[in-house]
C-alpha cells in the first residue's frame, strides 16, 4: 500500500513501528504461554510442545525481520549511493509504502533533501568550473600576448615600460590565482592528470616565473638543490603549490634572498624577513596564498609546515610521503 496523501502531503503513522513490534511479542508470549500449558496438563506432548515453541520463535523473527526491511532498504540505497550516478528521487516519500514509521519517513524526506542539495551543487561545480575555465582563460590569455607585444614595442617612455611590466605582472599572477581556484573547485578531478615528474626541474620553472615579477626590484630567488627527486601526481598542482609559497615569500621581503631548498622527500621555501611568520596555530591569520597553499597540501596529501626560524627567517616545508628517485 502507498503513502497516504492528506491535502497534498504524505502522511505516515507515527509510532507505526514500535506498536507492530509490541503486537509481535505481546502475540509470541501468549501463544508461548498458552503452549507452555497445554504441555504442563499433558493436553499436547512434550516434542509438540518443543515444536510449536520454535515455530513461534521463528514466526516472530519472520515479522520483526519484515518490519526492519524498510531500514534495510533505506540503507541499501544510502551504500549504493553514487553522486552524478543516483537519482534522488529513489528517497522521495511517494515511494515509501504507507507502512513505514514516521521517523524513518522524516529520515528518508531529509536524506532525499541532501541528496538533491548534492546533485544541484555538484552541477554548479561543472558548470563553474567549465565557465571559468573558458571565459576567465581566453581574455587573461589575450591580455598577456598583447602585453609582451607592447613590451617590444620601440620608442616606450620608462614609464610606459614599468606599466607594461605591472601589467604583465597582475595578468601571470591574475592566471596562477584562477589556475589555484579551479584546483580547489574539482571536487571529481582535483588538478588534472596524473604524471610522473621531477621536483627540481618544475621548481626552475617557477623560479624563472616568479624572477620575472620580481625583476627591477632588490630581491633574489636561489634554488639549492641537495637532492632530487620524482613524485606521481598533478603536476599543474604541484606547480601551484610552489608558487603560492614562492609569491607569498615574495610579498613578505622587501629586499633580500629567497632560498627554495629541495631536500629527500621535502621541499623549503625560507626568507629572511625576521620573524614575518611565526607558527600559527591552526592556521590561524594565514596570508592569502598560505591559505591557498595549505588546502592544496591537504588536498592531495603533502603536509605543509610554518615555522619561524629565528634571525635566519621564516620557513614552509612541504613534505611528500611518496618521494621517488629520478630515471637516469
Amino acid at each position: 500500500m502507498n503513502a497516504k496523501h492528506v491535502q497534498g502531503m504524505t502522511v505516515f503513522p507515527a509510532g507505526a513501528f514500535r506498536r507492530r513490534i509490541a503486537w509481535v511479542f505481546v502475540l509470541q508470549c501468549v501463544a508461548a504461554a498458552v503452549v507452555c500449558v497445554m504441555g504442563a496438563y499433558d493436553e499436547a506432548p512434550l516434542g509438540a510442545v518443543i515444536a510449536l515453541l520454535i515455530a513461534i520463535t521463528g514466526l516472530g523473527w519472520l515479522a520483526i525481520y519484515r518490519e526492519w526491511q524498510p531500514v534495510s532498504t533505506l540503507a541499501r540505497v544510502i551504500r549504493d549511493w553514487r553522486e552524478g550516478q543516483s537519482d534522488p528521487s529513489a528517497l522521495q516519500l511517494a515511494q515509501l509504502p504507507y507502512s513505514t514509521d514516521a521517523d524513518l519517513a522524516v529520515l528518508a524526506h531529509a536524506l532525499h533533501g541532501f541528496a538533491s542539495r548534492l546533485a544541484d551543487y555538484g552541477q554548479r561545480e561543472r558548470n563553474f568550473t567549465r565557465d571559468a575555465s573558458h571565459e576567465l582563460r581566453t581574455p587573461l590569455t589575450v591580455i598577456r600576448m598583447s602585453v609582451d607585444m607592447l613590451a617590444d614595442e620601440d620608442g616606450l617612455s620608462d614609464a610606459g615600460l614599468r606599466s607594461v611590466r605591472r601589467i604583465h605582472r597582475a595578468t601571470r599572477e591574475l592566471e596562477a590565482l584562477v589556475e589555484v581556484l579551479l584546483i580547489l573547485a574539482r571536487e571529481s578531478d582535483p588538478g588534472g592528470s596524473v604524471e610522473q615528474f621531477v621536483v627540481n626541474d618544475v621548481l626552475r620553472r617557477e623560479l624563472e616565473t616568479a624572477r620575472e615579477l620580481i625583476a627591477g626590484t632588490p630581491v633574489e630567488l636561489q634554488l639549492e638543490e641537495p637532492a632530487r627527486f620524482a613524485l606521481r601526481g598533478s603536476t599543474r598542482a604541484f606547480s601551484v603549490l610552489c608558487w603560492q609559497l614562492i609569491r607569498d615569500a615574495c610579498q613578505n621581503v622587501a629586499a633580500g634572498r629567497i632560498v627554495v631548498t629541495v631536500l629527500p622527500g621535502a621541499i623549503t621555501v625560507s626568507h629572511a624577513a625576521e620573524a614575518a611568520l611565526a607558527v600559527r596555530p591552526g592556521g590561524e591569520q594565514l596570508s592569502f596564498e598560505l591559505a591557498i597553499a595549505k588546502r592544496i597540501s591537504d588536498r592531495f596529501a603533502w603536509p605543509l609546515e610554518l615555522h619561524a626560524a629565528g634571525k635566519a627567517g621564516v620557513a614552509a616545508r612541504v613534505h611528500f610521503p611518496d618521494p621517488l628517485p629520478v630515471a637516469a
